[in-house]
């Protein structure tokens, strides 16, 4: 799937054409530049690696640093292959926001905030004993028992359990696209993003 790389700026809001107040948000997409070009003679499979905003040249190695000589551009910070791009680009060509349209559905990847060790009310949703009679003074939150006796004198993996939540790939599907202003190189996308302000997103069509 063909895509671009972005950063999350914030949610708002906007009326749309029924005065409906829709939550949204704002995606700065690109521009990204095309630093390798892989094929199926080269590298098995078609693909395009595009980069994302620039890098410092003294925080890279010579030769990361010979890979963006390639394309005759500056250090990208965030580097992601996509395929079923269309193959006439070349090294260092610049894809905008405009490689999306007004209406269209798309899919968006991000990591998720870290909210760090939570226990399974917070986490998975349990909903706890709910009831603080009968001597249940801390138990209101606990996840209850979570494995047998004798048979199978263990606890099954996946259990849902207490554990370190969020900070992890996600990806959300069929995001409506709003609005493109490819004068600021700008998305609005209908609904959530994953991730805090300023984490980098991937957008797919």
């Amino acid at each position: 799937m063909s895509g671009l790389i972005g950063k999350k700026i914030g949610m708002t809001s906007i009326f749309n054409a029924q005065g409906k107040n829709v939550p949204c948000t704002i995606l700065q997409m690109g521009p990204c530049v095309v630093t390798q070009i892989k094929t199926q003679e080269t590298d098995g499979y078609h693909a395009l690696q595009l980069g994302f905003e620039d890098l410092n040249e003294k925080k890279i190695t010579k030769s990361i640093k010979g890979h963006f000589s390639k394309s005759k551009t500056n250090p990208k910070r965030k580097l992601v292959e996509f395929k079923n791009f269309p193959t006439t680009h070349q090294l260092g060509d610049q894809i905008t926001v405009t490689h999306f349209e007004e209406g269209e559905f798309v899919d968006v990847s991000a990591k998720s905030k870290g909210k760090g060790f939570q226990g399974v009310v917070k986490r998975h949703g349990f909903a706890g004993v709910g009831d603080a009679s009968h001597g249940q003074h801390n138990r209101k939150r606990a996840p209850g028992s979570i494995g047998a006796a004798s048979d199978p004198s263990r606890v099954f993996k996946g259990m849902k359990m207490a554990g370190q939540t969020g900070n992890r790939k996600v990806k959300v599907l069929n995001l409506k696209v709003l609005k493109i202003l490819p004068e600021k190189n700008l998305m609005v996308l209908k609904g959530a993003v994953p991730g805090h302000n300023n984490t980098f997103v991937t957008v797919r069509k």
